[in-house]
């Protein structure tokens, strides 16, 4: 998996790096020190080279990633919070609640392995460093999931626009919040097997926000619990 920029190689952790590519003409000392600190490989290629491995603004570094090591359940079972997602499909929404989740103390985000967006570069980017310290877990199945979870006492949330106030809700037992997908919200089981439908009220003519935004808004009330 291939990622840039300065700033996600500082907060990538070495032994996650396969192998970094380097512009000839662009040398920061700083980052040079900490390949070789670290012994991981690199090599100098020309700007055309860095331009034709990634789209964006790379900044002179490109890295290659070992692929991304998922975390199973049971990881999270002594937590007192976690999200999970109901099929997100966009990496940059992805991205976003991981960032929100690491700002705000939760350590494990769940996703499910089919129809639904995976770590990929422009999650990492997206999420600026935020994954060395959030734990994505993958799992087969969210309704299974969920049901796992409200056995080992976890309070389950589920995020729609027809639900009851957020606000007037205490969170102070373990819980979970369930974040829909972008076009179809939560599943018919979702909403079935959560204990709490929860939303946000809108004042204004637009009766939704963007799934990452609803997110860092609920994650944070909850959180204060």
């Amino acid at each position: 998996m291939l990622v840039y920029g300065k700033n996600v190689f500082f907060e990538t952790e070495p032994r996650k790096i396969r192998k970094v590519y380097l512009a000839q003409t662009k040398q920061d000392p700083k980052i040079l020190d900490l390949i070789k600190e670290h012994k991981i490989h690199y090599e100098f290629v020309s700007m055309e080279r860095l331009n034709q491995m990634v789209r964006g603004h790379h900044q002179g570094i490109v890295l290659d990633l070992h692929e991304y090591e998922y975390q199973t359940l049971d990881a999270c079972f002594d937590e007192n919070f976690v999200v999970l997602l109901d099929h997100l499909e966009d990496p940059h929404n992805l991205g976003a609640i991981i960032r929100t989740c690491e700002a705000a103390g939760v350590h494990f985000v769940i996703i499910p392995k089919d129809r639904s967006v995976r770590i990929n570069d422009t999650v990492m980017k997206t999420s600026a460093g935020a994954l060395n310290r959030v734990q994505v877990i993958l799992v087969s199945n969210i309704s299974q999931a969920i049901q796992t979870l409200q056995k080992q006492g976890f309070m389950v949330y589920a995020s729609a626009m027809d639900g009851k106030d957020y606000r007037t809700f205490s969170y102070d037992l373990k819980k979970a919040l369930v974040i829909g997908s972008e076009g179809n919200g939560i599943s018919d089981v979702v909403r079935k097997q959560s204990d709490a439908i929860i939303s946000i009220p809108m004042k204004g003519d637009i009766n939704s926000l963007n799934a990452s935004v609803a997110a860092g808004i609920m994650i944070f009330r909850m959180m204060e619990e």
